[in-house]
């Protein structure tokens, strides 16, 4: 049997504006919505406020249920997820169901078999909880960036390693005493589970209940921790920050992970907030296994006892904390110290006129455009007149960067016939709580003319 929290029953678990919630408190809290909870197998977690979602997790497990974690909290996605796992109910802390809107729709429809938690949670009696090292305590549910969502198993004892790994990784920017945590990801999203849910039930960390999305919602957040947090963000959260001129607090340092970090963004960053950027490279499937300081490096560092396999379609993937080893669709080059590098997917790469590129880096090429905002380069299913499948750009862009200056730009650094034939400017790209542009929603936008690989799996 393992644990399902560790520390002092004093400890604070969780914080916000009106003050901590202490382990001892957070336990109670759990057993006392665990006997409120209704005898089914799966329990799909939609739970708005984080500390409240912690509650609800480790409710459900104690009662043997496992927790299904939907890919988005659109109706679609959580339809899909309960048509799979007919034994199931939702959770949740509002009257609806929740979206992926900033604002979630007051008018919604909650999904069928929905409970509510009570506005004040109830209070139960019983040990610190422990559960079987074999339990299936979740289910994480890929993105769909690259095809219909895949469910991926964790159980207990696979999670209680992994989220050992991720303490010694981030043991430097961490204080022994304790450390707040700040996370603009959903708890839902597995990078969000492993940073701001697994942390602070299995290490000395207290997390905010909350989940800030504009800069000036995390300062605030931020200026709630007792002393200088660790911020878990995403690089369109990031960068969003830095452009924005919102003062922040002293931090501890600042996390990323879900879509690649531009190296630039990472040393912006680091100057405008003087601490650490460190990325962290992972996937649903495998969790994270790796992390590096992009401002300055290129290669990856895997985490002790991570090996892995270059494979014709992607990586094989081995840990300690994996039963067996996962395939990763990226690409990885293997370096002589034991490091990384990736070099992009095999689905992402594209042939045009006997020449190779790829869409990640012709993207990240775009993104580096004085004025581009945010943008993706994909490339269109239909062919033309030659039988070619040309380059289209997506772009929120500055209106003094018409298109030609736009291809001027893009001239410089790659070749000719990778330059995008159709230019769409946006207000913004339709991109999910946790940054991701989904294929569907590019179909979408394009209408049904693109074949894009823009996101990694999982993360």
């Amino acid at each position: 049997m393992l644990p399902l929290v560790l520390g002092d029953p004093a400890r604070a678990l969780a914080f916000a504006g009106d003050g901590q919630v202490s382990l001892a408190t957070f336990v109670a809290h759990v057993h006392g919505v665990a006997a409120l909870l209704p005898d089914v197998a799966h329990a799909m977690n939609l739970c708005e406020d984080r500390y409240r979602f912690l509650v609800a997790f480790c409710a459900a497990a104690v009662r043997g249920q496992t927790t299904l974690l939907p890919p988005s909290r659109t109706r679609g996605a959580i339809d899909d997820v309960r048509a799979r796992h007919p034994d199931s109910y939702c959770i949740g802390d509002l009257d609806h169901c929740g979206c992926d809107a900033v604002v979630p729709d007051a008018d919604a429809v909650p999904p069928p078999h929905y409970f509510r938690l009570p506005d004040l949670l109830p209070l139960g009696d019983g040990p610190m909880p422990c559960l079987d090292a074999d339990a299936l305590v979740a289910i994480g549910f890929t993105s769909g960036s690259t095809g219909t969502p895949g469910a991926n198993p964790k159980r207990w004892g696979s999670l209680h390693t992994s989220t050992a790994q991720n303490l010694a990784a981030l043991a430097d920017l961490l204080d022994a005493a304790g450390t707040p945590v700040v996370a603009t990801v959903p708890p839902q999203h597995m990078y969000g589970m492993e940073m701001s849910v697994l942390l602070p039930l299995l290490g000395e960390i207290a997390v905010h209940g909350g989940r800030p999305f504009f800069p000036e919602d995390i300062a605030a957040a931020l200026r709630d921790a007792a002393t200088p947090a660790l911020l878990v963000t995403t690089p369109v959260h990031l960068r969003t920050l830095v452009a924005s001129g919102v003062g922040l607090p002293p931090l501890a340092g600042i996390v990323t992970a879900t879509a690649p970090l531009p190296q630039p963004l990472a040393a912006a960053a680091e100057a405008r907030f003087g601490c650490e950027v460190r990325e962290l490279f992972g996937s649903t499937e495998t969790c994270i296994f790796a992390f590096r300081r992009t401002a300055v490096d290129a290669a990856w560092t895997p985490y002790p006892g991570v090996h892995l396999q270059p494979v014709p379609d992607g990586t094989l993937v081995a840990a300690p904390h994996l039963a067996a080893p996962m395939m990763l669709a990226d690409v990885v080059e293997l370096t002589a110290d034991g490091r990384f590098l990736l070099r992009g997917r095999q689905a992402d790469l594209i042939e045009i006129a006997g020449k190779r590129a790829s869409l990640a880096d012709l993207t990240r090429r775009l993104l580096a455009i004085d004025g581009v905002r945010d943008g993706v380069v994909c490339q269109c299913d239909a062919a033309d007149g030659s039988g070619v499948r040309r380059i289209a750009a997506v772009i929120v862009a500055d209106a003094a960067l018409d298109d030609a200056r736009l291809l001027d730009a893009l001239r410089v650094g790659i070749d000719p016939v990778f330059l995008p034939r159709r230019i769409r400017r946006v207000d913004a790209l339709p991109r999910n709580e946790t940054g991701k542009l989904t294929r569907v929603a590019l179909d979408a936008l394009l209408g049904g003319d693109a074949d894009v690989s823009v996101t990694r799996p999982g993360q």
